[in-house]
């Protein structure tokens, strides 16, 4: 006689099963954008019932909001790791930057661009944006601060040399969707390292050197 226990649905703990949602939620905004979400969509990409997406986030914006918060905060804690035990500041600042500039950020650059653009618009989102914008800087600047302080770095104000840096950044991210950053010589990916550089008080090109 076949067990009941087949029939039955498998339940997931609730804090999994939202955990679930948000990454599914958040892999499709970094790939189509966070337009696309939709309780319908990330229903289909789990292939449970929408009644379920909309039992955890009964309005959208919430979902859209927190998958784009998720996306975000593990990209910054891949690029900029708060431990940051395994090196120095110098190196671990030149990791970012070449991680950050290249071909591979170029997913999380139009979530940023995408949500800037959203935010206008929806107040959840544009709360959300307004943190991850915050624990960017704040990670940035303590990266530099710690530099400063082991004497690698040098800089009167690291909260203003991180902004700096991450304006360079967000300009370039803001080239990715018209595809011309490919096209522009090498300086200008090294702008970011370059401005970096300058703002320590750091050699032109050892950052470059350090990433390698």
């Amino acid at each position: 006689m076949p067990s009941s226990i087949q029939n039955k649905r498998i339940r997931k703990d609730p804090a999994a099963r939202r955990a679930e949602i948000v990454a599914a939620a958040a892999a499709v905004a970094l790939a189509e954008g966070l337009e696309c979400i939709t309780l319908r969509r990330i229903a289909d990409e789990l292939e449970v019932r929408p009644g379920l997406i909309s039992h955890y986030f009964p309005a959208v914006e919430d979902l859209v909001s927190e998958a784009y918060g998720n996306a975000v905060a593990a990209e910054l804690d891949e690029l900029l790791p708060a431990d940051r035990a395994d090196a120095g500041p110098t190196r671990h600042l030149a990791r970012f930057l070449v991680r950050a500039a290249g071909d591979s950020y170029d997913d999380i650059s139009r979530l940023w661009l995408n949500a800037r653009h959203l935010s206008r618009y929806r107040p959840a989102l544009r709360g959300r944006v307004m943190v991850q914008e915050a624990a960017w800087r704040d990670r940035l600047e303590a990266l530099i601060r710690d530099g400063v302080e082991q004497g690698e770095f040098r800089t009167p104000d690291p909260a203003l040399t991180a902004i700096q840096i991450l304006v360079v950044l967000d300009g370039l991210g803001a080239l990715v969707n018209s595809g011309d950053l490919g096209d522009d010589p090498p300086a200008v990916r090294n702008m970011p390292a370059a401005t970096a550089e300058r703002e320590l008080g750091l050699p032109a090109g050892a950052l470059t050197a350090a990433a390698n």
